[in-house]
């Protein structure tokens, strides 16, 4: 678990725009006609059609889309009563939650007010903006009366996450801790430590489950709930026991079958957990610090089932599996609330994915061979995909069964298919290359291990599961600076190269190279030489297969480094030279541009080549190409050497390979419009397509067109330059990469390596 310090939070909040939010157009805004459209005079039809009807808010606007998440500051995270600003960083950051995992909207609103009726006040009066509204870090027991009045007073989902996400969550895993472990909920004695608003909602939850009154036993900082004392409010006395014999947690829970922690840290002992009942269940909620440590828990005894707050430890009870579903199926068929209906739906869905095969990307994430339903795992991961599709579906299904839906869904495949879309799981770039990364995780190779950045790269690399990273470089100079940075080497291979230990492997190397270039003016003297360089040590490592895949370019010069891989891995055959690619996921789609770094001037033959090595890689990437060479000229227009290449190279291609979709010369412009381009040149091979694939000239307008993109368009995923046209899996990367950069490249590298190997099988 990453290391969290207070220097690298402020700088996660303050680079670049500040905060974690924003809003954005999602409709034309360019031309006159597109603005009269958004607002006068145009905006007044849409007016008129929701004063008739007020539901068409949903139709006509983002309503059905956007959720509020509102608190006054008085008890947040832990930090207790910091005020309203105080707490808008937590706010803006659930906001990114529901937007990541939900897909959904979010206004983060900070209400400077403690009182609970000018609150509710407050809240009703902006209602209307809203399809749901998420109540955060609000106090007990002032949260009970706020939720329980804006959800009589309002008809769109109200729900206090504090209370029923650790509810719902917690409540699914005991259902499947119960299944483990054998027991009945009717028949479990259950001991709560904490009276909070979470503690009190979960408990109802699991009464709501099945569970008896007369089997629970509820503590708060004074001892045992019972019907003796005087101090109780209204939601504490609904929870009083009889029972006069017991007075203390040690006490209470002798004998129980279930303890449920939502109190502070190490006020559980190992003793305690003794005490219980076979199969203990004890869920430690706690955080940071759970009420009993997760290695004391299992030291205890060895039959316990084991829940925390934590995500370094088994079935972590993390409130991210439910709300941004909840809310997802609640908006979906315009519910007028959140009922116990829904909340129990969502409950049994979250259980029932935990009993399923998990995906691969889940076991590989978390660093198992093969996660399965049991003791160490009974709550699902919160990355998993699945997740979105089963909860919102139970609960939209759950809303319209209960009578709140005001929206039916009535094609269910139809909507999965939309959620798994909204969720990105079929439309993200990266995360779909990661994914396909994390499924087979190959050994790459570092060259600049002392780069901070690389380090970096490679460090989260090997976190992310994406594959097993080795760095180049002195380890203790690499050690020193992992230490600088505040990273964590331990398990990834340092390889010295110019260590007195690897002279065999340097003479090895050599002699592989020397008779391999032999022909070419190499000596075995002159090779040895050349295994003192990262570049030509860390691709014979690959060419060897004591590596899969090379990662370079953050000192090294193009040239030299295109020069070192030819001499070293070679050339595809069929091909007289290799390019680059760069992939932009932008709102335009998926885009593949060529070539962003090796071929300066290429000629009318390199084009031709490099259009064939496109097809092949955006192919790679399960999509289908669709090829345009780009020029100044549309079609022969202007007759100049510049264009006159890509005119020729596309006839080529036609006359060579007509299987290819591909068509030129086009002006930047035409190749991206497709109606433009089809009303002028309806004999193009590229009629009524959109082109995905880019071919240009030269370097310069290839990585200018990228670099530009880049820097317009902040959210394009960019992933590259993927190499094109090697032997083996050697890839480069710019000198002013980032660390996400490589780590995108890295994924490429760990693909690109494992289906080099299934060729060769």
């Amino acid at each position: 678990m990453a290391i969290i310090t207070k220097e690298a939070a402020l700088r996660y909040h303050e680079s670049g725009r500040p905060g974690k939010i924003e809003v954005k157009p999602t409709k034309a805004y360019r031309t006159q006609t597109d603005l009269s459209l958004a607002y006068s005079p145009g905006v007044a039809f849409p007016c008129l059609e929701i004063q008739k009807n007020a539901q068409d808010a949903y139709k006509y606007t983002d309503k059905g889309n956007l959720v509020a998440v509102i608190s006054n500051g008085t008890a947040v995270l832990g930090l207790g009563d910091i005020g309203a600003l105080s707490g808008k960083p937590v706010m803006e950051g659930k906001g990114l939650l529901f937007k990541i995992y939900g897909g959904i909207d979010v206004f983060d609103i900070e209400v400077a007010e403690k009182d609970p009726d000018k609150f509710c006040e407050a809240v009703e009066k902006i209602a209307p903006t809203f399809g749901g509204i998420n109540l955060e870090d609000i106090k007990a027991p002032e949260c009970f009366y706020i939720e329980e009045r804006l959800k009589r007073t309002l008809d769109i989902p109200v729900m206090h996450d504090d209370q029923h996400g650790t509810a719902i969550i917690s409540a699914a895993g005991l259902l499947n801790a119960l299944e483990v472990n054998g027991k009945k909920i009717e028949d479990i004695k259950i001991v709560v430590n904490g009276a909070g608003a979470a503690a009190i909602s979960c408990t109802k939850l699991y009464l709501a489950l099945g569970a008896k009154p007369e089997n629970v036993v509820m503590l708060d900082s004074r001892g045992v709930i019972s019907t003796e004392r005087t101090d109780l409010n209204e939601q504490k006395r609904f929870f009083a026991t009889s029972r006069t014999d017991i007075h203390t947690l040690e006490e209470a829970i002798r004998g129980a079958d279930m303890f449920l922690g939502l109190s502070k840290g190490n006020v559980l002992t190992q003793d305690m957990i003794r005490s219980m009942a076979k199969d203990p269940i004890v869920f430690a909620l706690a955080n940071p610090v759970p009420e009993i440590s997760y290695e004391d828990a299992m030291a205890s005894r060895p039959d316990v089932l084991m829940s925390t707050g934590r995500s370094d430890y088994p079935n972590q009870i993390n409130n991210v599996i439910g709300f941004p579903y909840i809310f997802r199926g609640a908006l979906d068929v315009h519910a007028s609330g959140i009922n116990e209906e829904m909340k129990l739906a969502a409950a049994k869905a979250i259980a029932d994915i935990a009993k399923l095969p998990v995906p691969e990307v889940v076991n590989d994430v978390y660093k198992v061979s093969k996660l399965s339903f049991g003791r160490d795992y009974f709550i699902p991961k919160p990355i998993d995909p699945r997740l979105i599709t089963e909860v919102s579906c139970a609960v939209a299904k759950a809303a319209m069964d209960s009578g709140v839906a005001r929206k039916p869904i009535t094609d269910w495949e139809g909507y999965r298919k939309h959620l798994r879309e909204m969720a990105g799981q079929e439309t993200k770039l990266t995360q779909r290359i990661f994914d396909m990364a994390r499924e087979h995780p190959q050994r790459v190779v570092f060259a600049e291990g002392k780069h901070p950045t690389m380090l970096k790269a490679a460090v989260q690399a090997k976190a992310e599961g994406i594959c097993e990273p080795v760095l180049l470089g002195n380890e203790e100079m690499i050690a020193k600076l992992a230490k600088e940075l505040d990273l964590n080497i331990d398990g990834i291979e340092i390889v010295n190269l110019r260590h007195d230990r690897e002279r065999e492997r340097r003479e090895r190397y050599a002699a592989i190279l020397a008779a391999k270039r032999g022909r070419e003016g190499y000596t075995f003297d002159e090779a040895n030489d050349k295994m003192f360089e990262r570049n030509y040590f860390g691709m014979m490592m690959v060419e060897t297969g004591e590596a899969d895949a090379f990662i370079t370019g953050l000192y090294t010069r193009y040239s030299n480094t295109v020069k070192v891989a030819k001499e070293v891995v070679g050339i595809k055959d069929g091909f007289s030279d290799f390019a680059t690619m760069h992939i932009m996921n932008t709102k335009k789609g998926i885009l593949y541009i060529c070539d962003t770094m090796i071929n300066s001037d290429p000629g009318t033959e390199d084009l031709v080549q490099i259009a064939r090595l496109a097809e092949r890689t955006v192919r790679f990437f399960n999509d289908e190409p669709r090829m345009a060479m780009i020029s100044y000229s549309n079609f022969g227009s202007d007759k100049t050497p510049g264009s006159d290449k890509v005119h020729k190279a596309v006839n080529i291609l036609h006359e060579q390979y007509p299987e290819l979709i591909v068509d030129g010369e086009l002006q930047i412009g035409y190749a991206l419009n497709r109606e433009k381009r089809d009303e002028k040149w309806p004999f193009s091979k590229l009629f009524g397509l959109d082109a995905n694939t880019l071919v240009f000239p030269n370097l310069t307008s290839a990585r200018s067109s990228y670099k530009m993109i880049q820097s317009l368009e902040m959210d394009a995923e960019i992933i590259g330059p993927v190499q094109m046209g090697l032997k083996k899996p050697i890839h480069f990367i710019d000198f002013d990469c980032s660390v996400s950069e490589i780590l995108n490249v890295t994924a490429v590298a760990a693909i690109d390596a494992y289906a080099h190997k299934q060729v060769k099988e």
